[in-house]
């Protein structure tokens, strides 16, 4: 069945530090909030209502909902974001394949998933109780990991299409997470596209980030977009159209023009033709920042 969702376009994550940017970008489409930001509030900033004015859609973004843990999603959670989705008249929102609590403690971190049968029957659960309450479609992230538990039953990509078929849930494709996965575990992108439901994308994140001193690579979201993830864009619009592709930056935000710039890379990919299929190791051979020795434990969160 060939599936239809809203035409998004070019977005970003919405920042105060950006809020100017954004409002300035004619050809903004949409912006993302981090949802717990704002659960709180009887309104969105001032800024986020002028985007919406002229037509933006708002995504909110969760965090928290830690659909892979143990226990169902909470109530509370649920409503929280909800909420949000109807006071910004949002399409869809999107949480993360992970956990982020167990036993009533919180990590703190978006944790990976044992690719087990178990575990699989868990996030299926909890993705169909968090839609039963949402008012709108939900999409489910894939994550960066640091580490992956033993004993995994099948691939990153068969798990998370699995959970997509049974729970018809859409997919939130974040493509600097594909790009540090396949360095620090090798991760084949062509692979990955190959095995999920490109149809059910609902759109797409890029993210910039850096190699520590120990060799892996962390999805900071505070560096300058890396070329290969640049890549991966052009090697997933070759296979499929993605409604909607926006840029995460969380810190160290960049003179405007350097921001503007990644902005129009993603554009221009977005507004081309597809130019052919890449090789993973086309992807994956590109220089990526590294950070001094004596700073790698920075970004190791």
């Amino acid at each position: 069945m060939k599936r239809t969702f809203p035409r998004l376009g070019l977005g970003a994550g919405w920042r105060p530090e950006l809020a100017l940017l954004l409002e300035q970008r004619a050809d903004l489409g949409f912006v993302e909030l981090i949802a717990e930001d704002f659960w709180a509030e009887r309104s969105v900033p001032v800024a986020v209502e002028v985007l919406r004015e002229r037509g933006v859609a708002v995504i909110p973004h969760g965090l928290s909902l830690s659909l892979g843990g143990a226990d169902l999603p909470s109530h509370a959670g649920l409503d929280a974001l909800g909420r949000l989705a109807r006071r910004v008249d949002a399409p869809l929102v999107s949480e993360h394949l992970a956990f982020v609590r167990a036993g009533g403690l919180e990590s703190g971190h978006l944790l990976p998933l044992p690719r087990t049968r178990e575990a699989l029957e868990i996030v299926v659960r909890n993705v169909r109780a968090a839609q039963a309450v949402l008012p709108v479609p939900l999409a489910l992230e894939n994550i960066a990991t640091l580490f992956e538990w033993p004993g995994a039953e099948m691939s990153d990509a068969d798990f998370i299409g699995e959970v997509l078929e049974r729970t018809d849930a859409l997919l939130l494709l974040d493509l600097a997470n594909l790009y540090a996965n396949g360095l620090n575990h090798g991760t084949d992108a062509v692979e990955f596209f190959s095995c999920l439901p490109l149809d059910r994308i609902a759109y797409v994140h890029m993210a910039g980030g850096v190699i520590d001193a120990d060799g892996l690579y962390h999805d900071t979201h505070a560096h300058a977009l890396p070329a290969p993830v640049l890549a991966l864009l052009r090697q997933l619009c070759a296979r499929a159209q993605p409604p909607g592709v926006m840029i995460e930056r969380d810190d160290r935000f960049p003179p405007d023009k350097v921001f503007n710039a990644e902005l129009d890379a993603v554009a221009e990919i977005l507004g081309a033709e597809a130019r052919g299929v890449f090789r993973n190791d086309e992807i994956f051979s590109a220089p990526t920042p590294a950070l001094p020795r004596e700073r790698g434990r920075e970004y190791s969160r």
